[in-house]
């Protein structure tokens, strides 16, 4: 089983209480079969409505035929592995973001397999065969709308669909998923989190956009101004970060959530030069440095700003404070 992150410390994750346990399998080989298999697989990062769907759907033939939900996932994102030299992406969700989500949509087995440029030339023949067949034992094969597979994407619904007769499984294909007429996908989302838009994000995701770290030591220059904060860590490099600016958010930090307001960027108005992520939690006043923290990014604030001087800093923080407490 796979370590859990703080953010799964009380049973809870992206507000959901989680009800149930999930087998986690670090390879396809670990997996243990389980009679009346229904997989599903991909990358699922963000883990957003789309998915949503598919998984809701794996869970409900499941449970039709007295089965088990199996989800097979990767990591590293196969993108890095087959093209290293493109060092743009940014994931939605780090791993443990992941699985906690998964968890909480009512998955029962989630195999996380390494991802190799080796595994990438599997063939979509073998890959039904070896894999889905003989290692995963599927009943039913349930999968997103124009799902490819194997080595050079080569497998596709219509392949399935002639194999399943052949090995004894099903297949299923969950069509597009709209959201106000704009199909939803990862990139889609990546693209609303750059422009800082965490509404539209919430949205796809139905859940907050969550950023997870740990609790590092900072300048105490908030503290100065009446506003301290939490200098946030992440420790995946992958991670996407939104735009620069100031948001509202929740702060689940030592076992409790908070409201506050978060700031990204690289403070201009003292000449800051790394980029940041500070947290102004509401209400609260313990030290917390090396506390593991997650937030919750519920709607962007404004602009990050270069002020004439910290006093004029200092009160556009206090109305950014009234914005956020009304926000939340």
């Amino acid at each position: 089983m796979m370590t859990r992150k703080a953010a799964l410390k009380n049973g809870y994750f992206c507000g959901t209480r989680i009800r149930h346990s999930m087998k986690v399998y670090r390879s396809i080989e670990q997996f243990k079969k389980v009679s009346n298999t229904v997989v599903t697989t991909g990358t699922f990062d963000g883990v957003h409505i789309g998915h949503r769907r598919i998984i809701s759907r794996v869970n409900e033939v499941a449970s039709r035929i007295g089965g088990e939900s199996v989800v097979l996932t990767f990591d590293p994102h196969p993108r890095m592995v087959l093209f290293p030299e493109d060092n743009d992406l940014r994931l939605i969700t780090t791993l443990d973001e992941k699985i906690g989500l998964l968890q909480e949509a009512g998955v029962q087995n989630l195999i996380v397999h390494p991802f190799t440029k080796a595994f990438s030339r599997t063939t979509s023949i073998d890959f039904i065969r070896e894999i889905l067949v003989n290692q995963l034992g599927t009943s039913v094969l349930v999968i997103g709308y124009d799902h490819h597979f194997g080595r050079n994407r080569e497998g596709s619904f219509e392949h399935l669909k002639e194999s399943g007769p052949l090995y004894g499984f099903q297949v299923e294909e969950i069509p597009v998923q709209d959201v106000d007429e704009v199909a939803v996908s990862s990139t889609k989302i990546r693209k609303a989190l750059e422009e800082g838009n965490v509404a539209v994000a919430r949205q796809y995701l139905a859940c907050p956009f969550r950023i997870s770290g740990f609790v590092t030591h900072g300048d105490k220059l908030g503290r100065s101004l009446g506003f301290p904060t939490a200098n946030v860590h992440v420790t995946d490099q992958n991670k996407l970060i939104p735009a620069n600016g100031v948001y509202a958010c929740y702060v689940n930090v030592v076992g409790r959530k908070f409201c506050g307001m978060l700031n990204i960027g690289h403070r201009p108005t003292v000449n800051g030069h790394a980029k940041r992520i500070e947290v102004n939690i509401f209400d609260f006043d313990t030290a917390i440095y090396g506390e593991d923290i997650v937030l919750e990014l519920q709607d962007r604030i404004r602009d990050e700003r270069k002020f004439d001087n910290l006093e004029q800093l200092k009160t556009q923080l206090a109305l950014d404070e009234l914005k956020a407490r009304s926000l939340l």
